[in-house]
């Protein structure tokens, strides 16, 4: 089955996809679709609306924890601990799931091999790509015939689509769903905390000012929107050179962990650069399962320990 993306900006934007499937471009398949379901009498929405709603409501009863992985900028690593967050929730027994709403830029498909498009259950449910009995993945990637395609969307098709990932998709009893959003404080994580109200943060920084300042403004987000911040992971810090050992810090070293002592919040621990996190990502597995011994490895297992403990 090929799926093909149309820019229709409306919350019924996954019955949208699968109402235009099969066909060989995506020029032809918007001729074929029957428009935004947006158009349809004011009394027909409502009770789309309504629908959905319950739709969400049912899916996130049977989720006990959401947690909302953020970070104020781009490069700071925040997918690859997302990735390696639910990677080793998943390990430790917990049912997980991650929920990649960066949309326009979504790498976790790369970071767990998912190179085939995302099936459909007789329900009319999308079904999470499964990574093992513990985890499974969606990401918008699973739902486009061009890997390289541009995702060239505003607001209300944006919004939609979250919906979707809530709503529609069949995460059955979850512990955990991870959720890894776009830098920044736009569309993408304001329709996160509307439709998830009990998401729980973690604020993903690099030591240097330049990263800080903006993680600032995430932290200034959770508490405008009223989300309680877990605590602040510093990731790419100091490690220690594999030829001489000395300590090498690329980008300085203790800043994420003065932030959180400023803002009084939890710091969740420094992970340290490792080239081994660029290397597991493009083979398709968090390093946190492909190489469990890793200094990156343990030093994630404090992180873990002291999410895990607040909740």
């Amino acid at each position: 089955m090929v799926l093909y993306l149309t820019s229709v900006p409306c919350i019924e934007f996954f019955q949208e996809i699968k109402n235009i499937m099969l066909y060989d471009s995506v020029d032809q398949a918007k001729k074929k679709s029957s428009g935004c379901p947006s158009q349809a009498p004011q009394s027909k929405q409502q009770q789309q609306q309504q629908e959905q709603d319950k739709q969400i409501k049912s899916s996130l009863a049977r989720i006990k924890n959401k947690i909302f992985v953020l970070s104020g900028k781009g490069g700071v690593g925040k997918s690859s601990v997302s990735a390696n967050l639910a990677a080793s929730l998943a390990k430790k027994g917990f049912k997980t799931g991650l929920m990649d709403v960066d949309l326009h830029g979504p790498s976790l498909a790369q970071m767990f091999s998912i190179t085939e498009l995302l099936d459909v259950s007789p329900n009319q449910q999308l079904i999470p790509k499964k990574i093992n009995d513990n985890l499974k993945v969606v990401s918008i990637q699973g739902l486009m015939q061009d890997k390289d395609q541009a995702i060239i969307w505003r607001g209300p098709a944006k919004t939609g689509m979250i919906k979707q990932f809530v709503g529609s998709v069949d995460w059955g009893d979850l512990d955990f769903l991870v959720i890894d959003a776009p830098p920044g404080t736009g569309d993408e994580p304001i329709s996160v905390v509307q439709m998830i109200p009990d998401a729980q943060a973690v604020v993903v920084t690099t030591p240097q000012e330049v990263a800080l300042a903006d993680v600032r403004k995430s932290i200034s987000f959770c508490r405008t929107v009223k989300i309680k911040t877990l605590g602040i992971v510093e990731n790419m810090g100091p490690f220690k050179c594999p030829h001489c050992n000395e300590i090498i810090e690329l980008f300085k070293s203790g800043g994420g962990e003065a932030l959180a002592k400023k803002e009084n919040l939890a710091f969740l621990g420094s992970i340290p650069f490792d080239t081994e996190v660029v290397k597991s990502g493009d083979a398709g597995s968090p390093v946190v399962l492909a190489n469990p011994d890793s200094i990156f490895s343990k030093a994630f297992e404090t992180v873990v320990e002291n999410i895990t403990k607040q909740l």
